[in-house]
């Protein structure tokens, strides 16, 4: 049993000499923006703003706030291992293989489903504006063949699907049904990645710089067709004013879509072996990456709710442009610039994502948990080449049978169940000698301060909404039963933290992050967590039958 959770060392050598170091601090920066603001911003914000109100805009400052002290604790790790691997290699080192296995076919997940949706949301931006500049994809070449067979099973009055399925050509007896845009923009962008970090940087960058200007745009056109009357719609539930209609419970319904916009910071810690000085420039890039897309998501937000009642996003998936369409704020040009910066951004996502996955493989191939074949670098272009081209093909196949709202579920719970982990993980570190120039996590004892933030706030929210704990342990209800079991849950684990806190001296902020991450886990349903230890069970199915076998740890 100990040699499941045999640890691996990590020194500042244990890095490849086949990547190239080229990427700086705003290197880093602008991947981050690149990876977190894009899909969810241009995409599964707009089923955000319907699911909580404006009050989802404290959904955007939790998340924000859970993955703030997520990205200390990341940072802290990045600077005792500046290697490939983000929170598998993280894992490896604090919990031990089987852990890090975990973590690493949960990252797998992540970055391959994660991936595919963004793939389908670009299609979804890339078809909407060639058709506002009069060019038209037949419907059956834009979405997958389950999405509109959903939709005819469905009597769904989604107009593009039902069109698709009536006039796709058959196959023998099997409709030809294909989202084309989706499977033409991974495989170029798997091509991007073939060729070159160096080459990656130059053209993510200069997508980032265009797709923050058209942002800030947004913001500032869209405050002049504000009414603050739609920040406090009329709650269905009371009939009053209210900053969140459909209650707290409605708020963290939403944290699939709000949180999918946060999980690309993560892929920045995979960088390490392409980053110069990673001990001092990563933590500083996904620290300050972090900090700026929180306050422009909430600033997106403000902007959406208080121009369009948050009741006509149902179903939406391009919010930016369709706040500007006739029937609300009737502004053309900002339609059709928005729709095209959303290609623009979109391709970004799709861009960070391609990169990290490679990466990953690579990290678990290099410690024998996957086949050495993963770790083939190319001669020319030094980078992890047969892992780039799986990693298309992993992307891409599912493209032809899988939907986006499965997708977007499936991809947030593996990415705050590994951000659950990397906070654990710093807590179990020892201390490590101060050098300078490089981050250090800074250590405050937790051994007081955590009991009394958490108890006391269980007390003060006990005052405030003193119904909620009255019927916490009501589970049957069918609206709210299955938030209140995760709440009840959650205090349980929090409760035991503040006891192993106090015995133990824990430090604050990795304490902070983890709590912070298992709250953001109560919004899951149990359809997630049923899916999500489908695939566990298959990850362990391959690790006992090939990664337990041929691990170097094994072997030594």
């Amino acid at each position: 049993m100990s040699q499941l959770f045999r640890r691996k060392v990590y020194s500042d050598t244990d890095t490849s000499t086949g990547l190239l170091r080229v990427l700086g601090v705003w290197d880093i920066v602008f991947f981050g923006i690149a990876a977190i603001i894009g899909a969810g911003s241009f995409s599964s914000l707009g089923e955000a703003v319907f699911r909580g109100g404006p009050g989802v805009i404290l959904l955007y400052l939790i998340c924000g706030f859970a993955c703030g002290f997520t990205a200390l604790c990341y940072a802290e790790f990045a600077s005792r291992i500046p290697t490939a691997g983000s929170a598998y290699t993280y894992a490896y080192a604090s919990f031990g293989e089987l852990i890090a296995w975990i973590i690493g076919w949960a990252l797998i997940m992540e970055y391959s489903f994660g991936n595919i949706y963004v793939a389908f949301s670009w299609s979804d931006y890339f078809t909407s504006f060639l058709g506002r500049i009069g060019m038209h994809i037949p419907d059956y070449l834009t979405c997958s063949y389950t999405e509109a067979s959903k939709a005819i099973r469905n009597g769904s009055e989604n107009k593009e699907l039902i069109n698709a399925w009536n006039t796709a050509p058959l196959i023998g007896s099997l409709k030809f049904i294909v989202d084309v845009p989706a499977l033409v923009i991974n495989g170029l962008i798997t091509w991007l990645c073939y060729v070159g970090v160096k080459e990656s940087k130059n053209f993510n960058n200069s997508l980032v710089i265009l797709k923050l200007g058209v942002i800030i745009l947004v913001i500032l056109v869209g405050f002049a067709y504000v009414n603050i009357d739609n920040w406090t719609p009329i709650s269905p539930a009371t009939g009053t004013p209210s900053f969140m209609p459909n209650g707290f419970t409605g708020v963290m319904s939403a944290v699939s879509g709000v949180f999918f916009a946060y999980i690309g910071f993560d892929a920045l810690s995979v960088l390490s072996e392409e980053t110069k000085d990673p001990q001092k420039t990563l933590p500083k890039g996904m620290i300050i990456s972090l900090v700026l897309c929180t306050v422009i998501y909430i600033a997106l937000t403000l902007v959406l709710t208080g121009m369009v009642d948050y009741r006509k996003f149902d179903g939406v998936g391009d919010p930016l442009s369709f706040i500007f369409e006739k029937t609300n704020a009737n502004v053309a040009w900002m339609e059709l610039v928005v729709s095209f910066v959303a290609i623009v951004a979109i391709t970004t996502v799709l861009l960070v994502f391609q990169m990290g996955q490679p990466r990953i493989w690579y990290a678990m191939s290099r410690d024998g948990l996957m086949p050495q074949k993963f770790l083939t670098i190319h001669p020319k272009y030094k980078t992890p080449s047969f892992a780039t081209i799986v990693t298309g093909i992993v992307v891409g196949i599912p493209i032809l049978f899988t939907d986006k709202t499965f997708i977007l579920d499936f991809t947030s719970i593996g990415t705050i169940f590994a951000f659950v982990l990397v906070c654990a993980g710093v807590l179990t570190l020892p201390a490590k000698e101060k050098i300078k120039g490089r981050f250090h996590l800074p250590y405050i004892n937790g051994k007081i301060i955590f009991p009394v933030i958490f108890i006391g706030g269980l007390i003060a929210f006990y005052y405030w909404q003193p119904e909620f704990f009255q019927t916490l342990m009501n589970w049957s209800d069918p609206k709210d039963g299955e938030f209140r079991a995760s709440i009840f849950f959650f205090i349980l684990i929090n409760l035991i933290l503040c006891g192993v806190a106090f015995i133990k001296n824990l430090s604050l902020i990795p304490l902070i992050g983890l709590s912070s991450c298992l709250y953001l886990l109560t919004g899951m349903s149990h359809e997630n967590w049923f899916w999500f230890g489908m695939w566990f069970i298959i990850g362990l199915v391959i690790y006992f039958g090939y990664g337990y076998k041929n691990s170097k740890l094994n072997k030594a």
